[in-house]
């Protein structure tokens, strides 16, 4: 055997004993997971299951208790694993948290990541937010396993970012009273799927009580301008809190208000005049026109 063919065969051995350095390294560093979040599709999913309604101003959400039950049942199904963190990800009116958000956040192994919310209360930004750590977390190698809570179309790419780097992402999803509330095309491209039930989320979701107003002899019924003033007063409510950007995302669909927007001005109109504007489709125009007419003005 000739120096050379010494020197290759020494330097495959070197470069052989290296490699298996390294998987024993590989071997014996532990598993990690990550709990990934989507807050919408959480409020509104259990919030159907366990209150009757998406709407999340009509019933609570002991968030804290939730998030340490998903860490423990985290901890079960990655028995051999540890947790990163879990990460929280919701809108909010020109990214700033709100209270609920703060609190949030302040609790450990906890992140919490902040997409758009528009006129419509409709978020935006957040999947491209879990897309994003889901993908740099896989490619660092930080996490093995990825549990995504979570039903939207636009998550696909997300899991397979994830997946093309080697990690596995798990589907976890609420338990919908009639048909599905993920898509299909998620359902398919994740590594396995699991379902809460009623009895998981129950204990932290409570619906809250609602005043209603009926109207009686004790309370006359307003009179069509007093209903429009009352209208443009929570129009300039709305305004200050939700800035000029809302403004201009509203206004396109004049005459018609978003539901969410108009049972919003609903309920605050009827807080105000103490009476029921419920089957008063008179009162009720004049109720949107004098909202209208506000923002019409500052527009």
């Amino acid at each position: 055997m000739n120096d050379e063919m010494s020197a290759q065969l020494e330097q495959l051995e070197r470069a052989n004993g290296l490699l298996e350095r390294m998987l024993a390294e590989v071997a014996k560093a532990p598993s990690t997971h990550a709990i990934f979040v989507d807050a919408g599709y959480l409020y509104a999913a259990a919030g159907r299951l366990a209150a009757g309604t998406e709407d999340r101003r009509s019933f609570d959400l002991d968030a804290e208790g939730l998030i340490e039950a998903l860490i423990d049942k985290a901890r079960t199904i990655f028995a051999d694993s540890r947790l990163l963190r879990l990460y929280w990800y919701d809108g909010a009116r020109r990214r700033i948290h709100t209270t609920e958000q703060q609190s949030i956040a302040e609790l450990p192994d906890v992140k919490v990541r902040l997409g758009n919310l528009n006129a419509n209360n409709q978020q935006k930004g957040v999947d491209s937010l879990i897309r994003s750590d889901l993908e740099s977390l896989a490619r660092h190698r930080a996490i093995s396993d990825a549990a995504l809570i979570g039903g939207d179309e636009d998550l696909v790419s997300a899991v397979e970012a994830a997946q093309g780097y080697g990690a596995r992402v798990h589907l976890w999803g609420i338990e919908a009273p009639d048909g599905r509330n993920q898509a299909e095309p998620l359902l398919w491209e994740v590594d396995s799927q699991r379902t809460f039930d009623l009895a998981f989320f129950k204990p932290y979701v409570t619906r809250r009580a609602t005043a209603a107003y009926e109207p009686s002899a004790a309370v006359p019924r307003p009179s069509r301008d007093d209903v429009r003033f009352v209208g443009a007063q929570i129009a300039a409510k709305w305004l200050s809190a939700r800035g000029r950007e809302a403004l201009m995302g509203l206004m396109p669909g004049h005459p018609y208000l978003p539901g969410s927007v108009d049972q919003e001005l609903l309920v605050d109109a009827e807080q105000v005049l103490q009476y029921s504007l419920r089957g008063q489709a008179d009162l009720r125009r004049a109720l949107r026109d004098g909202f209208w007419d506000h923002l019409q003005t500052q527009y």
